[in-house]
């Protein structure tokens, strides 16, 4: 059984920032569970390009407003508490929070720990561990 608490994660190597978003990795690679799961804030009035070519990833928000683009199909979808999307295709996507939005991510194949996005919206497969 693993039980971690978020607060305290934040003060470890667990919380990674960037720009526009942050992220506490509650749940990586190095516990063996075959995915990663992780708290993201995402900052009001960012536009976030992503494309996670190596991973699937399925979010859920918590709190906060925004919206989801699809790249391939210009479709936009509003985001809000209670709504959830998956990335099931390796969809490149555009968020953009209204507000601050805190949202819960699981990735498979599972984060190491460390990773940021790269110049395409990616993360890599093999990332510095925490």
């Amino acid at each position: 059984m693993i039980i971690r608490d978020l607060a305290e994660a934040r003060e470890t190597r667990r919380f990674v920032k960037s720009e526009g978003w942050d992220s506490t990795r509650l749940l990586l690679k190095g516990d063996d569970c075959g995915f990663s799961f992780h708290i993201t804030t995402l900052y009001a009035g960012g536009e976030n390009h992503f494309h996670y070519k190596n991973h699937f990833e399925s979010v859920y928000v918590i709190s906060g407003e925004g919206t989801i683009e699809d790249k391939e199909t210009g479709e936009i979808h509003e985001l809000f508490p209670g709504k959830m999307y998956v990335l099931d295709k390796h969809d490149r996507h555009i968020v953009r929070p209204r507000t601050e939005m805190q949202v819960a991510c699981v990735f498979n194949p599972p984060l190491n720990g460390r990773e940021v996005h790269d110049e395409t919206g990616a993360y890599s497969l093999e990332a510095e561990a925490v």
